[in-house]
């Protein structure tokens, strides 16, 4: 298992924009084999961060689906990231 996880950081005037846009790309992402959950959601604490998480089952599934990344329109939006993968070994339940 894959996760991906992070926050990017955008104009807090722009952010609702920002999320807006991106509605398509979460339904497309849940649609694709191999995708496990992906939420692109608003900080409660900072209006500047926006949150990621994406759980896909292999390293595969991710590339399959990443494929060129975030349009330049959204690129251009972001003035900081710090998102990463990270290889899941095993997996305890919580609930």
């Amino acid at each position: 298992m894959v996760i991906v996880a992070g926050q990017i950081f955008v104009d807090p005037a722009q952010r609702g924009n920002y999320l807006a846009g991106c509605a398509g790309v979460m339904e497309q992402a849940r649609r694709t084999p191999g995708c496990l959950d992906f939420a692109i959601s608003a900080d409660l604490v900072d209006p500047a961060r926006i949150n990621i998480f994406e759980r896909w089952e292999s390293r595969h599934a991710v590339v399959a689906f990443r494929g060129a990344g975030p349009s330049d329109e959204q690129n251009a939006a972001i003035s900081a990231a710090s998102v990463a993968e990270y290889d899941v070994a095993a997996t305890r339940s919580l609930t």
